[in-house]
């Protein structure tokens, strides 16, 4: 019965928990990431930015500055919009990538994980059908989860989902979540050819997009294509990071709603929080107005370019024969399919066992996961340590094959 209490109370709660709460789960990745805390754990699971990216100097002097000379206002409530400032830049920022993006439809919210969260709360009845690539990002899934949609799965390839995809969701589908730019988890981009048929098949079937971008500046080779906002501004709710280019710590995020939605999406906020934090957006507008992230985000990228090769270096050195990968143009990670007879999430525990973690790639699934693969970090390690890491884990996959033969 709904809001009962654990057979293995001694006592009787008074507490109550509402029907949602059945369809909140903890995060695998962060389950995942306790285990990376063991002596001797090499971690290729979690996608937290190279702490030695965080631009701690500028910070600290954007920090001593608003503290200088607007210390009342820093501290204080603020609007539930967000720093006007903050919110001028993001609508410059986008419009240089063509998006129809003013200022007075930019919210700015705590990551833009509450982002997912205001969505699902301000779109989302029970039964409501949501669509999601296949696979999908994690946290999203969870951010969704507690209004109780039902999921719709679009097929994809190499180059992302499948416009046919889309005109095949069932009638009244609310939004479907896409990520274009070196998809977390699978890292891949979609190309300029496929996001025009994408726009294209949405609007055919009036179904709108959730566009989320976090890695977008993240590229290695070749920047990706323009926004899918850019090609349907008022059928796509963009959302973008501070996290990978700055630090994640400031949970600092940002919105560009269709003006239809904006007011409840604010109110929906207003109820969640107040507002982001006035000091943090202060600061991070004090570090980035005059062009710093021009300067500081290529540094990101020849660091992380250099440990992806150095990943792909090492997974075809030890990798068996069978296992199956891509190497990513961007973003943060690789995705590993395993060969046949191989269960991901089964051999995690040997893995840590042998000095290494990743994250299986099942939990990022609306429904029939793909137990064979999973997500490997490359940002949080040195070169030399990857190496290590991955050779570690093509021996544990080897001796389970060779166990199994």
């Amino acid at each position: 019965m709904t809001g009962s209490t654990s057979s293995s109370d001694s006592t009787h709660s008074p507490w109550q928990l509402a029907r949602r709460c059945e369809r909140m789960n903890p995060s695998v990745i962060r389950e995942i990431l306790k285990l990376t805390e063991l002596p001797g754990v090499r971690s290729l699971a979690g996608g937290l930015p190279s702490a030695d990216t965080f631009p701690v100097e500028a910070m600290r002097d954007a920090a001593m500055k608003v503290l200088t000379d607007t210390p009342r206002e820093a501290l204080q409530y603020a609007a539930s919009e967000g720093f006007g400032p903050l919110r001028d830049w993001v609508s410059a920022m986008l419009a240089a990538k063509g998006v129809d993006a003013p200022a007075n439809r930019v919210l700015i919210t705590n990551g833009s994980q509450q982002g997912l969260d205001l969505v699902g709360k301000v779109m989302l009845d029970a039964g409501n059908t949501v669509a999601v690539e296949t696979p999908t990002y994690l946290g999203a899934l969870q951010a969704f989860n507690p209004n109780e949609p039902k999921f719709a799965s679009v097929a994809g390839d190499d180059d992302g989902p499948l416009p046919e995809g889309i005109g095949a969701l069932p009638q009244g589908t609310r939004f479907m979540y896409v990520l274009p730019n070196f998809q977390n988890p699978t890292g891949r981009v979609i190309p300029a050819a496929r996001r025009d048929a994408l726009v294209a098949a949405a609007q055919r079937a009036n179904i709108p997009l959730v566009e989320d971008n976090p890695y977008g500046e993240l590229w290695y080779d070749d920047e990706p294509p323009k926004p899918l906002a850019s090609r349907w501004a008022e059928g796509t709710l963009y959302l973008g990071s501070f996290s990978k280019v700055l630090a994640p710590g400031l949970r600092l995020g940002f919105m560009v709603c269709p003006q239809t939605l904006y007011p409840k999406l604010l109110q929906s906020k207003q109820a969640a929080d107040l507002h982001t934090g006035s000091f943090s957006q202060r600061v991070v507008h004090e570090v980035i107005k005059n062009g710093f992230l021009d300067q500081h985000i290529p540094t990101i990228r020849d660091r992380y370019r250099t440990q992806r090769d150095a990943m792909d270096a090492a997974l075809k050195a030890s990798m068996p024969a069978g296992c199956e990968w891509k190497k990513p143009s961007g973003g943060m990670f690789f995705w590993l399919r395993l060969p046949a007879g191989c269960d991901a999430m089964a051999l995690l525990p040997k893995a840590v066992e042998a000095g290494v973690a990743y994250v299986p790639g099942a939990a990022f699934y609306a429904d029939h996961p793909d137990t064979r693969t999973m997500r490997l970090s490359f940002v949080t390690l040195p070169p030399a340590d990857i190496a290590d890491a991955v050779q570690r884990l093509g021996n544990v996959i080897q001796a389970h094959l060779a166990t199994n033969a």
